[in-house]
């Protein structure tokens, strides 16, 4: 079994940075995929970004592309997001989620998810 632990989140300012972190349970971490969804008021879940964590390549949502970093730090069994300029629009719930094989973009496809982390961004 899987756990993923978010954390990170809170409130910024249009314009500003935060860094979320997932830190992951297993010892075979090499042999996942992590993805980042998110969540808004009244919207549907939506696919954020995601990392190989074998090889590192990475995969993005069009809307976060050039602003959102996913990495991942092998010492610490923990896969981050780094958002930059930030917009209201940016707001929802966060969640990190990680399965065996390569990434998609399909959350059915990630068998283990974590609690979320509210990010709120004001105008």
């Amino acid at each position: 079994q899987v756990q993923l632990v978010e954390s990170g989140g809170g409130l910024v300012q249009a314009g500003g940075s935060l860094r979320l972190s997932c830190a992951v349970s297993t010892h075979t971490v090499v042999n996942y995929a992590m993805g980042w969804w998110r969540q808004a008021p009244g919207k549907e879940r939506e696919f954020v970004a995601a990392i190989n964590w074998r090889h590192g390549s990475t995969r993005y949502a069009d809307s976060v592309e050039g602003r959102f970093t996913i990495s991942r730090e092998n010492a610490e069994n923990t896969v981050y997001l780094q958002m930059n300029n930030l917009k209201p629009e940016d707001t929802a719930v966060y969640y990190c989620a990680a399965r065996g094989g390569v990434a998609t973009i399909w959350e059915g496809d990630y068998p283990y998810r974590g609690q979320g982390t509210q990010v709120t961004v004001s105008s």
